[in-house]
């Protein structure tokens, strides 16, 4: 059946039939439009995990969300296809939490690498292993790009989308990060790991083709975080979600303030998305939950107008999400909603319609 033959048969207000693809859409993955990666890793959270359960907990979850988006009219038409999962990132990143797990309680007690040679062996294979995990992100891709598809990558902790940044490096040559977050995320190998969840920012800005970084909702952050934004020479730029607070405390408006943060834009954007900059009441068990944060509909606005200014968004991501215990699946149901409209939100602005 040819997919303007399933699109003339599917009823998008039918409940989600599980045994079609992703939000319960009838398409192949060359019918799809948007590709979305899985990358079930957490090797390097600080704080609590889980969050390599979410790739599969967002999907069952997209099942039941409702298919229309007030922006982007029949955009389910364009399709949303999840990838396969690699079970050997997933099986890795299990055994390696565990080791890094037992190395972070050591760092803890005052162990250091140079006292217990057992810490360095345990940088150096999570930091092979994370070489070898940015390089699959890195290709697969660059897989999709070259298809034209709109990428979306769904993790796993916030380190898995560097190889992505590094694959639209080379595809699309300079561009800026939008990036919403509670987290700077600017620290140098945290905690002895290069290629931590809190290095995430520092490492992309590594990347030569990444003209400025613009954090919104940033609130939990240290002062060496804070000097490095101030020293980066206007390539960081930081709203703060403090500021952002009291501005609006005062009388200025969200809209306003959004303006504000476009104008910082370049006209390619990626966007990096950790679900903790949204209210922790959206996201409880995220790994590292902090007090404020931003609603659901916030974000949505703001990502809104910058595609309606004309701005880019050539991919993204969306990372830190962590299933609850006992089958709660308030994160992922809160997730699977943002990542519909958002990847809507993405592929409209690459002037994809449904």
């Amino acid at each position: 059946m040819m997919k303007a033959e399933k699109i003339k048969n599917f009823n998008p207000n039918d409940i989600g039939n599980k045994n079609a693809g992703m939000y319960g859409l009838p398409f192949t993955q060359d019918e799809c439009e948007i590709q979305i990666i899985p990358v079930p890793w957490e090797v390097t959270v600080s704080y609590s995990g889980g969050t390599a359960e979410a790739p599969y907990a967002v999907l069952e979850a997209s099942y039941q969300v409702d298919l229309h988006d007030p922006l982007v009219p029949n955009a389910w038409k364009m399709g949303i296809f999840f990838d396969d999962l690699e079970e050997a990132i997933s099986f890795k990143s299990h055994t390696l939490r565990k080791k890094a797990e037992h190395y972070i309680n050591l760092l803890s007690e005052g162990e250091t690498a140079q006292s217990n040679p057992k810490l360095q062996e345990t940088i150096d294979e999570v930091h092979a292993e994370c070489l070898k995990m940015n390089a699959w992100v890195k290709k697969r891709c660059l897989h999709f790009l070259h298809q034209n598809k709109t990428v979306g990558l769904l993790g796993g902790d916030h380190s898995t989308p560097l190889g992505m940044m590094q694959a639209l490096a080379e595809k699309f040559g300079e561009f800026g990060i939008l990036q919403i977050d509670a987290h700077a995320d600017l620290r140098n190998a945290y905690e002895g790991f290069e290629f931590s969840h809190a290095s995430i920012m520092f490492n992309a800005l590594k990347i030569k083709e990444v003209k400025n970084l613009v954090q919104v909702g940033i609130r939990d952050y240290c002062d060496e975080e804070l000097q490095f934004i101030n020293n980066s020479k206007g390539r960081v730029v930081t709203f703060f979600d403090r500021d952002i607070k009291h501005q609006q405390f005062i009388g200025e408006t969200w809209n306003e303030i959004c303006d504000k943060i476009i104008a910082n834009l370049p006209d390619k954007i990626y966007l990096s998305f950790d679900i903790d900059g949204l209210d922790p009441k959206l996201c409880p068990h995220t790994g590292t939950p902090v007090a404020g944060g931003f609603e659901a509909e916030q974000v949505l606005y703001l990502l809104e107008k910058v595609v309606k200014a004309g701005k880019k968004i050539i991919a993204f991501d969306l990372n830190e999400v962590a299933p609850g215990p006992d089958g709660d699946d308030w994160d992922a149901n809160v997730a699977a909603r943002l990542l519909y409209r958002i990847a809507n939100l993405v592929a409209h602005s690459n002037g994809k319609k449904g």
